[in-house]
């Protein structure tokens, strides 16, 4: 952003502050997309892994959860 610009009087776009307070910090475009790229992979994995727990409940000869060993029975509440 240019020096008259900054001094210019108004209101500022919002996204224009973020942007100058991340280059500021050296976040920039090329380490942006790094972090975006490992939160992506990171949802994959997340996926996955839930994907495999999910078929690995549903295998055959598996107990189901929630499924009851024994009869439901009634009990007295006063």
């Amino acid at each position: 952003m240019s020096r008259a610009r900054r001094s210019s009087p108004g209101p500022r776009k919002a996204c224009c502050m973020v942007s100058e307070i991340l280059e500021e910090a050296g976040f920039d475009r090329a380490k942006a997309r790094a972090v975006r790229r490992q939160i992506l992979e990171g949802v994959i994995l997340m996926c996955q892994w839930q994907l495999e727990r999910m078929e690995r409940t549903q295998a055959p000869g598996a107990p189901r959860r929630g499924a009851r060993a024994k009869a439901a029975r009634r009990v007295v509440v006063e």
